[in-house]
C-alpha cells in the first residue's frame, strides 16, 4: 500500500464509502467550481467521466468540499460527483488504490452472508452517528443483490436503508475495477429516484474510463495485489482487512450512504448551493 494508504488504512477506509451521508438543509454550500455538461469531468489522474447535457459535475477537491457540508468524514478518495441540474439524486466517485482486485469469487458471492457482515459493521457506525446527534441508520435489505459482470469488470449492488428519523433512501453500488485499484460510483436518491434514473446511472458509468495503462485488463506481474476479494469489497474493501486483525470495533463504519428527506432534501440542499457558487458553462469537450 502507499504510505497514504498504510498511515490511514482505516481512516480512510472507514470513511466516506461506507459512512452515513445525511444533508444539513439548512446550512449554505461551500463554495465550488461546478462544471456544466456535455464536459469530460476529471477523476484525479486515475480516469475520466463524460457529463451529459442538463448533468453537473465537480472534481475532487470540491466534491470533499460538498461532503464536509453535508456533515459526513471524508475518506481522501473523493474524485468526482455528478447530479442532474434538478438535483434529485447524485453520484460520487471515489478511488481507493489498494491493489488489483482478483475475481475468483464471482460465482461464490452469498447474498445473505454479504447483507449479515454489512448489517454487523453499521452497528458501529451508528454507534459513532449517535454521539454526533445524527440519525442512526437500518439497512433493511437489497433493491439488487451482489452481481458482477466479467465482461466489464464491474461489481455492482443495490441497498435499501430506513433512517431513525422515517426517511426512507436507496443506493446503487458499482465498484469499476482497475489495474491496481477500484472506483467506485455510489448512486444516491430515494427509491422513487433511484427507479427514475438508473437508465442515466448507467449512462454515467458507460462514460467512465480508466486512462491508459490503468485498465483492468493492463494488469502486469508485479503490481500490486489488493489483500481482499469481492465480497470484501461490498463489505467495505479496506474495512475488511481490519476486521481480520480484529481493530475494525475502534471505527465506525456503515456500508450505505442516505440523505435526509430523500429527493426532496437532496433538492433543497442542492438548489441553494447552486445559487450560491460558481457555475462553469463550458467545461472540457465530451468525447
Amino acid at each position: 500500500m502507499s504510505k497514504r494508504r498504510t498511515k490511514g488504512i482505516l481512516g480512510v477506509a472507514l470513511a466516506l464509502a461506507v459512512c452515513g451521508l445525511v444533508f444539513a438543509a439548512e446550512d449554505h454550500g461551500p463554495d465550488v467550481n461546478w462544471i456544466q455538461g456535455p464536459a469530460t469531468g476529471e477523476l484525479g489522474s486515475i480516469a475520466t467521466v463524460a457529463v451529459p447535457e442538463k448533468f453537473v459535475f465537480v472534481g475532487p477537491a470540491d466534491t470533499k468540499k460538498l461532503m464536509e457540508a453535508m456533515h459526513n468524514p471524508t475518506s481522501g478518495d473523493e474524485m468526482g460527483f455528478i447530479a442532474p441540474e434538478e438535483g434529485t439524486w447524485f453520484i460520487v466517485f471515489e478511488y481507493d488504490d489498494s491493489g488489483h482486485v482478483a475475481d475468483d469469487e464471482k460465482e461464490k458471492l452469498d447474498a445473505d452472508a454479504i447483507l449479515k457482515t454489512m448489517r454487523e459493521s453499521q452497528k458501529e457506525g451508528n454507534k459513532e452517528r449517535a454521539k454526533r446527534g445524527w440519525n442512526t441508520l437500518e439497512l433493511t435489505g437489497w433493491t439488487a443483490p451482489p452481481h458482477y459482470d466479467a465482461e466489464t469488470h464491474n461489481l455492482e449492488w443495490g441497498t435499501r436503508l430506513k433512517s431513525s428519523s422515517g426517511s426512507e433512501n436507496v443506493n446503487y453500488n458499482s465498484r469499476l475495477l482497475g489495474r491496481t485499484g477500484v472506483m467506485s460510483a455510489t448512486f444516491v436518491g430515494d427509491e422513487k429516484a433511484m427507479t427514475e434514473a438508473m437508465a442515466a446511472y448507467k449512462t454515467i458509468l458507460k462514460g467512465h474510463t480508466f486512462v491508459a495503462g490503468q485498465t483492468y485488463a493492463e494488469f502486469r506481474k508485479g503490481d500490486k495485489i489488493a489483500e481482499y476479494g469481492l465480497a470484501a469489497l461490498i463489505t467495505g474493501g479496506a474495512a475488511a482487512v481490519a476486521l481480520k486483525s480484529g481493530l475494525l470495533a475502534k471505527f465506525w463504519k456503515l456500508i450505505v450512504l442516505a440523505v435526509a428527506g430523500g429527493a426532496a432534501g437532496i433538492r433543497r440542499f442542492f438548489g441553494k448551493l447552486r445559487n450560491e457558487t460558481t457555475v462553469t458553462q463550458s467545461g472540457p469537450t465530451a468525447t
